[in-house]
């Protein structure tokens, strides 16, 4: 089922020109049947006129529901089944930590930390990409990352790559290794409202969230990652 549904993706264009192709074709033979029912004068000409009219009307009712279903699957069902397209992504490890080692000038006393004498140091410059993250193009700017959050809000930020196919959004707890979708959608959205998160369904803690985003031939990027902390909703006496 996942790999029909992928080859109708892939190949949309090739369908659309080829149901296309076999449209027009049959719509001159309706044409000319059309034609010929006109005018025929006699009860067996007439007939088979009409025979023929019926076969190519029948054919392209036939091919308009076929193109009519690849739109339907295109744009409704895949974008809301995200899952079919299998996302190999590397996860980040939040437990590790850089290592340092401590440099020792040439007369064996300790040198500054990270600093070798004798050799200049490069200048770090600066990586737009912060856990896939790319500001413009895949970005979360709304909760930010190591906020609190709770109940229901809107998730802000960006989804816009060459050739877009659709976005998603997933959350799981640290430690774990499935990944939850909690909302897609197929439209490109630049500093825009992704969707909302209802967090009130979920138990309070610490809670990674990620934009997965993937092209229209089924290729995912590298996805932007945040952490929140869901705190427990306080649900406020009736009067």
């Amino acid at each position: 089922m996942e790999e029909a549904l992928g080859f109708f993706r892939t190949y949309e264009i090739w369908i659309y020109l080829t149901l296309g192709v076999i449209g027009i074709v049959y719509l001159r033979k309706f044409s000319l049947a059309w034609q010929e029912l006109r005018g025929a004068a006699f009860g067996l000409e007439r007939e088979s006129a009409q025979s023929r009219l019926n076969q190519a009307a029948s054919m392209l009712i036939f091919i308009l529901a076929l193109i009519m279903s690849e739109f339907i699957l295109v744009s409704f069902v895949l974008p809301s089944n995200p899952d079919i397209s299998p996302l190999f992504t590397p996860t980040l490890n939040l437990l590790t930590t850089p290592t340092t080692t401590l440099e020792t000038t040439l007369n064996g006393s300790p040198a500054a930390e990270g600093v070798t004498p004798g050799v200049t140091t490069p200048v770090p410059t600066e990586d737009l990409t912060v856990n896939g993250c790319i500001p413009g193009q895949i970005e979360i700017s709304a909760p930010q990352d190591g906020s609190q959050v709770n109940g229901i809000f809107d998730i802000i930020g960006s989804a816009d790559i060459p050739n877009f196919g659709f976005y998603k959004l997933e959350m799981r707890q640290p430690g774990e290794q499935n990944w939850l979708t909690i909302l897609a959608g197929n439209e490109i959205k630049k500093n825009g409202v992704l969707g909302s998160w209802n967090t009130s369904l979920i138990i309070a803690g610490d809670y990674q969230l990620r934009l997965v985003l993937v092209d229209n031939a089924g290729q995912a990027l590298t996805p932007c990652m945040i952490q929140v902390h869901v705190t427990a909703t306080v649900e406020t006496p009736q009067q």
